[in-house]
């Protein structure tokens, strides 16, 4: 085996332990960043003993930094996956942001997946700097991780990274220089499209918010109070633009149909059918992300009701 072969054959090796670490359902929970510490660590634990896999948690402006983060919820739990979604690139130079990996890393092998982006404008601003070139700054970005020293020893497991991507570009690049890709907030179709982008080994890890309501009317406006400030993103509209909606659905508070392709909405059944369909379109792992109106809300009793028939898929 030549150099080239033995590295393919390492990345496939780190591919194949990842999707099987995640399992095929996990839970992403914004709400859990709202809570204290000791709140968050029984809320984590709880979540794990539900069964579920993987815990997958943000990093925006107002975040808990992302390795506090992961620390805290890889504490609390004893076997659980915990993935950033996502570390932004912007928050923390690349030589912080690979040693931060590599150090949570050793203190848990096999157990933290990197999520990174580029984050968006409105949020890159806010911390001082210019949002230009994403598709440059996130190559560069990953060469410069890529080169960082670290007077630690390299941890014993191979830390594992994914990027966030949308866009044909940023997938390729996550296909190429990551195990994989985390989209958020798309419809079942950019799953296919995400899949064929990436080839067949690279790990598809995609969120699919749920609102467990079965009233049409209060299930979308729980949904559309979720999708408005993606609505008014631009990286998240073009994404829906490129899939083919309308600028009547992607305007405003998003069309019935928009709202209903993005958000799993309904009883269990049909959210169950909502991320399977994303599986059986390509996706390796669904991390849910349950909401109810109240962004405190971990709901918990959501997931545990959940719970049975998502980790049967």
């Amino acid at each position: 085996m030549n150099g080239i072969d033995a590295v393919e054959s390492g990345v496939e090796q780190q591919r194949a332990a990842l999707r099987a670490a995640l399992g095929r359902v996990g839970v992403w929970s914004f709400a859990l960043e709202t809570q204290a510490a000791v709140d968050e660590r029984a809320s984590a634990a709880e979540i794990e003993g539900m069964g579920y896999r993987a815990i997958w948690f943000p990093e925006a402006v107002e975040s808990k930094e992302v390795f506090a983060h992961a620390a805290l919820l890889l504490g609390a739990t004893e076997r659980a996956v915990v993935g950033s979604g996502i570390a932004n690139i912007w928050a923390r130079d690349a030589t912080a942001m690979a040693n931060g990996w590599r150090t949570i890393t050793d203190m848990y092998p096999a157990r933290f997946v990197l999520g990174i982006g580029v984050s968006h404008q409105g949020s890159v601003s806010r911390r001082g700097h210019r949002y230009e070139h994403p598709w440059s700054r996130m190559r560069s970005y990953l060469d410069q991780m890529d080169r960082a020293a670290s007077s630690a020893p390299e941890p014993a497991s191979s830390p594992w990274r994914v990027l966030a991507a949308l866009g044909p570009r940023m997938l390729e690049l996550a296909a190429e220089r990551a195990l994989g890709a985390h989209p958020y907030f798309v419809p079942v179709e950019h799953t296919a499209f995400a899949r064929a982008r990436l080839g067949r080994e690279p790990v598809l890890v995609v969120e699919q918010t749920v609102v467990l309501q079965t009233d049409p009317g209060e299930a979308r406006r729980i949904g559309r109070m979720f999708a408005a400030d993606y609505l008014a993103s631009p990286n998240y509209a073009n994404n829906l633009r490129r899939m083919g909606w309308s600028e009547q659905d992607v305007a405003g508070r998003g069309s019935d149909a928009l709202i209903d392709a993005v958000i799993a909405w309904g009883d269990v059944d049909r959210v169950a059918s909502r991320v399977r369909a994303h599986l059986e379109a390509g996706a390796d792992h669904v991390c849910v992300q349950v909401v109810s109106g109240d962004e405190t809300d971990v709901c918990l009793n959501e997931l545990r009701e959940l719970a049975p028939a998502l980790l049967e898929l």
